[in-house]
């Protein structure tokens, strides 16, 4: 009985806490945190795993490993960046009295640079995520704004036009730019959809099984 009174009075003191105005700042940051690592590990997790046991080699244990690892990366860089960059915004609107936009662009690329400057995989693909998002967002405010005429045709056409020529064209002549994971799913679309020896490698394998006929 003893146990369960210091836990009530454990929560409720807690939760006491979690009430106050003062604390709201500093306790947004931490949140911050948290909401970072639990969406950067729902979002890298399936993702790891299908392209590893898509395209990796290697054991069981290995793939688990590779797959635990993305996931881990992914899940702590965003909780750091969030807690960088929600901590960072506090503190410049303390310093000046109120909240600029400036505020939001400067914290934001302090943490850009300190947790996904670092080049691997991983940040690589969040990056270059973002700039996709990004350059479809500048190019709405562009046009919200007056600075381009609003096109009199839907533009998406063309841009899907450029989008795949370009990278089916660095694929095939120029593959070494591209990221390795668009490589291997490019070379399994459109490189080992040239190779076969039977059925089973044609319909059922992508290639042939370990000790298969020829």
């Amino acid at each position: 009985m003893a146990g369960s009174e210091h836990l009530k009075t454990l929560l409720y003191t807690i939760n006491n806490l979690l009430q106050q105005e003062k604390y709201k700042v500093a306790l947004a940051v931490v949140k911050g945190f948290r909401n970072g690592a639990v969406y950067g590990a729902k979002i890298r997790a399936p993702h790891a795993l299908v392209m590893t046991f898509l395209f990796k080699s290697g054991s069981l244990r290995d793939k688990l490993k590779a797959i635990a690892q993305a996931t881990y990366t992914h899940s702590r860089n965003l909780a750091y960046f969030v807690f960088t960059y929600k901590g960072l915004q506090a503190l410049q609107e303390k310093i000046q009295g109120k909240s600029l936009q400036s505020h939001s662009f400067l914290a934001a690329c302090i943490g850009g640079w300190l947790v996904f400057g670092d080049n691997n995989h991983i940040n690589s693909q969040i990056n270059m995520y973002l700039l996709s998002r990004i350059l479809f967002a500048l190019s709405r405010l562009a046009v919200e704004k007056g600075y381009i005429p609003r096109p009199k045709r839907d533009p998406f056409p063309l841009f899907a036009t450029l989008v795949w020529g370009i990278v089916l064209w660095l694929f095939e002549y120029h593959p070494h730019t591209l990221q390795p994971s668009l490589q291997s799913s490019m070379n399994y679309l459109y490189h080992d959809s040239n190779m076969w020896h039977d059925i089973s490698d044609f319909l059922i394998y992508n290639k042939p099984r370990p000790g298969a006929k020829k």
